[in-house]
């Protein structure tokens, strides 16, 4: 389980094909604080560590995970969000955030705002995935890459976040365009709603 706080981005530094598998390796400054096996989000999906070597550090996304996020997209050099597992006697700074991504959405919108910014992003409306809470609510959590951000002008099939210069800078948001494809993780608390109201 994660809070949505970003530690750190990680550079890619090599991607491997194995079948349907991708290997992924990066560095990061605490490489050598990390065990094989330890969870650790990357763009907001939770993925094993599974081999650590030379200041680098791999995981491996299977095929539903490089079909329901961005993890497939990825190029050598870029950056990737980090976040290790949250610590349970410590302060929940973001929201719950499970690292389990439900689907992609891209940004159709990119605007500064006197230092900071905002950011439209747009997805694939399912109006059953709707019922069952996959959505975003005014003044709701949403996560974008493993970020937990807060909601502003939510609609049907997008909604926008802003983006302060801190978390501009120290998150991979810097490299966003529009038409950058981004992972989201809807609010779990919503879908446990949804469940418990016998929504199906």
């Amino acid at each position: 389980m994660f809070s949505g706080i970003v530690e750190e981005t990680a550079k890619v530094v090599s991607l491997v094909k194995e079948g349907e598998n991708l290997h992924i390796t990066m560095e990061c400054s605490f490489v050598d604080e990390l065990k094989i096996d330890q969870s650790i989000a990357h763009n907001g999906v939770c993925l094993t560590v599974v081999a650590i070597e030379n200041g680098t550090y791999t995981v491996t996304a299977i095929k539903e995970t490089l079909e329901r996020s961005n993890l497939g997209l990825l190029k050598v050099g870029g950056l990737v969000n980090l976040e290790r597992s949250m610590v349970m006697n410590g302060r929940l700074d973001g929201h719950i955030v499970q690292g389990h991504v439900d689907q992609v959405a891209k940004c159709i919108e990119k605007k500064e705002m006197n230092g900071s910014w905002y950011f439209t992003f747009q997805y694939d409306r399912n109006p059953l995935m709707e019922k069952k809470g996959y959505v975003t609510v005014e003044k709701g959590s949403v996560s974008v890459n493993g970020t937990s951000l807060t909601v502003c002008d939510s609609q049907l099939d997008r909604f926008s976040v802003a983006i302060i210069p801190y978390t501009y800078q120290h998150t991979n948001f810097h490299e966003f365009e529009v038409g950058t494809i981004v992972n989201i993780e809807f609010d779990i608390i919503g879908k446990y709603l949804s469940r418990m109201m016998g929504i199906d």
